[in-house]
């Protein structure tokens, strides 16, 4: 059986900085893209960040981009999200997810619980 567990979410101010992580069990991680999605109530879910099986390759929302760091520890079978200069429109819910496949534009097969994401502005 497959588990995401994530923790890291917060409430912070604009500009400032929280660190996402995401552990996983259940299955081979190392073998599978890692990513990151969002949802604000009343909107869809949406695309953050992903990582490849091996680390090597990242990919990022554009709303994102230049501000937030995805990474994978396949040792620790974690996967984080470093998320700096932070905005009110940042607020979410967000959702670890693992990939049915190894690159980062896999579909998510398995998702986590979430954690809640709050900038005040």
């Amino acid at each position: 059986q497959v588990q995401l567990v994530e923790s890291g979410g917060g409430l912070v101010q604009a500009g400032g900085s929280l660190r996402l992580s995401c552990a996983a069990s259940g299955r081979t991680f190392s073998a599978y893209a890692m990513g990151w999605f969002r949802q604000d109530p009343g909107k869809e879910r949406e695309f953050v960040a992903a990582v490849s099986a091996s680390g090597g390759s990242t990919r990022y929302a554009d709303s994102v981009r230049g501000r937030f760091t995805i990474s994978r520890d396949n040792a620790k079978k974690t996967v984080s999200l470093q998320m700096n200069n932070l905005k009110p429109e940042d607020t979410a819910v967000y959702y670890c997810a693992s990939g049915d496949g190894s690159s980062t534009y896999t579909p998510y097969k398995y998702w986590g619980q979430g954690t809640q994401v709050t900038v005040s502005s």
